[in-house]
């Protein structure tokens, strides 16, 4: 009933991708969204997880300028987790890259759930290498293995430089073992190119805006990198963790004008800052408008100029819409490319 509800709402489900581990033909990537499989509710998991951080007392006090238009949730729920990554799909995203921290934390606890519903919808599975406690290049080199196990051959490593870089050299024989892309959190391309990385991905959407995405891109390419600049819809972490910066979502146009700049970059992918990271205000999963008691929530209203329901979907609709022309855009450029290349005319790197 959710998937109908989704796909009425967007008026476009696509039909599902193959993709690879799952028997069907190799999805190509080109979207990517951080995914936050981390919260928990007193009802399912015995207390609340996240929403209540930084001294919140949810339900109605929680942990983020925003509320989600579909209630509190558990990320142990099947039905919950089925539903998002059906939204998830409509949206024209290919691929989810979920937030892990380490053995037997709740992220890998409930990671079997997520790979079960992703895949059902034919989206990838990628992880998002979080810096927990103890972690170590050693340390990522066992992470890789067991995840591999999973069929998961894509990992990106947040802040991955504050590890030495000759330990990453010397780690590349084992991490790429069997097949894997790697991509560096950093804007340092050179020092990710020295580790070995694959690419270069940004996640950062206040340090890293859309007017460096070229020079990103440009260098990325020049190294034989994979650009992957993030884009994403605004911030705000204030109630979240006390952050007082702000990036105003501006009533979309923040989007448009990461996901512009990124696609006029020439990015190989584009990774979105984020699905559902509700305490940084980055989300673009549905958020409800008002109040919750005496607590009052952002919304997306007025959001390209959409109202009430609409609205609150409005981040999907634009991230079907963006995902939708870097995809023609990209095949152009291949068309393109290959018909220089045809003529007997060497394209220009």
């Amino acid at each position: 009933m959710r998937r109908l509800l989704v796909c009425a709402i967007l008026a476009l489900c696509l039909p599902a991708a193959g993709t690879a581990g799952t028997g069907g033909t190799v999805q190509v990537v080109r979207v990517t969204a951080f995914y936050y499989p981390w919260y928990g509710t007193s009802a399912r998991d015995g207390s609340y997880q996240h929403w209540s951080q930084d001294g919140h007392a949810p339900p109605d006090n929680i942990a983020s300028s925003y509320y989600p238009a579909r209630g509190l949730y558990s990320s142990s729920n099947r039905l919950v987790v089925a539903a998002q990554m059906d939204e998830i799909q409509a949206a024209g995203i290919d691929e989810i890259a979920v937030s892990w921290w380490g053995r037997g934390s709740p992220e890998d606890r409930r990671l079997p759930v997520v790979l079960q519903a992703a895949r059902a919808d034919g989206i990838a599975v990628a992880i998002h290498l979080e810096p927990y406690p103890g972690r170590t290049v050693a340390s990522i080199v066992s992470d890789v293995a067991y995840l591999k196990t999973w069929g998961i051959t894509t990992f990106y490593v947040y802040r991955a430089l504050d590890l030495p870089i000759a330990d990453w050299q010397a780690a590349q024989p084992a991490l790429h073992a069997g097949g894997a892309t790697l991509f560096a959190q950093t804007a340092m391309v050179g020092a990710a190119k020295a580790a070995g990385f694959d690419g270069v991905y940004t996640y950062d959407i206040v340090t890293y805006g859309g007017g460096m995405f070229g020079r990103l891109c440009e260098e990325a390419h020049r190294l034989h990198l994979l650009c992957a600049p993030s884009v994403g819809p605004g911030y705000d972490a204030r109630r979240g963790d006390g952050d007082p910066r702000l990036k105003p979502r501006r009533n979309g146009a923040t989007y448009d004008r990461m996901w512009r700049a990124a696609i006029t970059a020439g990015a190989d992918r584009v990774t979105i800052t984020s699905f559902n990271e509700w305490h940084e205000g980055t989300q673009i999963e549905p958020a409800a408008p008002g109040w919750r008691g005496r607590y009052h929530y952002l919304s997306y209203d007025g959001a390209w100029g959409l109202h009430g329901i609409d609205a609150e979907y409005a981040y999907l609709f634009r991230t079907r819409y963006w995902s939708d022309v870097f995809r023609k855009t990209v095949a152009s450029q291949e068309k393109t490319s290959a018909s220089t290349t045809s003529a007997g005319v060497t394209p220009r790197s």
